[in-house]
């Protein structure tokens, strides 16, 4: 795949105390595409070495990371990432918070790994918006910052420009997230692989984006069942008969392992292939709506409509064959 004429930059920011991990899921995700350039922004080293070095035993590992570019940059990337830190009640730098501020003012897209988001927070950037953050840390957020609407039984979260993470793990779904959002969904689902992430908790879109990710066992054989079978007539009995269960049992169980009824997942998964077809085939709308089981071109036209909010023609001249051709 050959690099888009225009990257969009993401800054990770250097934060004093921070967690290791948390710099290297965006660094490897996003850094992984050819659409992003990836840069890491911070201060001079005494300010970081002075809170990353010593820490209690058996305290999270921080790193002392070393900028490639000034903290300045932060104000004019596409992306900023704030890595999970520890002691998220002791501030950050002010210098960290005043870049964080005017590159929300900007619009650049925030995103917030673990404990990151008390730097958001801190910054007064999610006043008036919902976050979330490790569960571990969600009352310390609450009382530290009541202007902010903690929720703390998600993966992620998405507030406009914000789209804040539960921990490292959910750093990773994440940031797929926003590969998802800025280059389609074969992109994301390539990364998801690569990252061996749940591509159901991944893959879900917006709408569905605070779903918990199914569990390894249950109802998964009737899942991968479903997607070997998408193009066929599924209903809900098929599957309850596949699973052994009664279909109210089913249901109940199917929502519990999903986060949502079986039939929105079914049509969630169809549309979700549609719009990986159109982004990497020349197939026919009519020729992929079979292929995904809408039946005919209208059904898949409407549905498309409704739950992506373009039609498929206009989303494979945005995501399609041609962009790419054109990169």
């Amino acid at each position: 795949m050959r690099p888009p004429k225009t990257q969009k930059v993401v800054a990770i920011l250097a934060v004093p105390r921070g967690f290791a991990l948390d710099y290297s899921i965006p660094a490897y995700v996003l850094g992984g595409h050819p659409g992003y350039r990836v840069i890491v922004c911070g201060g001079d080293r005494s300010e970081a070495a002075r809170e990353t070095d010593g820490g209690p035993p058996g305290a999270e590992p921080v790193v002392e990371v070393r900028p490639t570019h000034p903290l300045s940059a932060v104000e004019s990337a596409d992306v900023v990432v704030v890595p999970g830190y520890g002691d998220p009640h002791v501030p950050l730098p002010e210098a960290h918070l005043d870049a964080l501020r005017r590159a929300a003012r900007r619009g650049a897209r925030m995103v917030a790994i673990c404990t990151g988001t008390f730097a958001l927070a801190s910054s007064g950037v999610l006043d008036g918006r919902t976050a979330t953050t490790h569960w571990r840390h969600a009352d310390l957020l609450r009382a530290l910052h009541p202007a902010v609407d903690v929720v703390g039984d998600r993966l992620f979260v998405e507030d406009g420009p914000f789209l804040t993470s539960a921990g490292a793990a959910a750093g990773i779904n994440a940031c797929i997230h926003v590969l998802r959002t800025d280059f389609g969904d074969a992109a994301a689902d390539e990364a998801a692989r690569d990252s061996v992430a749940s591509l159901a908790a991944v893959a879900a879109g917006p709408g569905y984006a605070n779903a918990p990710a199914p569990a390894p066992t249950g109802l998964q054989a009737t899942r991968d069942w479903v997607l070997d079978n998408i193009g066929s007539a599924i209903t809900v009995q098929r599957m309850a008969e596949r699973s052994m269960l009664s279909r109210r049992t089913f249901i109940r169980r199917f929502e519990r392992e999903t986060g949502m009824p079986p039939m929105q997942w079914v049509v969630l998964q169809r549309v979700l292939g549609a719009r990986r077809l159109l982004e990497t085939s020349d197939w026919s709308v009519e020729r992929i709506a079979g292929e995904t089981g809408f039946g005919t071109a209208a059904n898949l036209r409407a549905v498309f409509k409704r739950e992506v909010g373009t039609t498929p023609s206009a989303y494979r001249r945005t995501r399609g064959l041609a962009r790419a051709a054109d990169s």
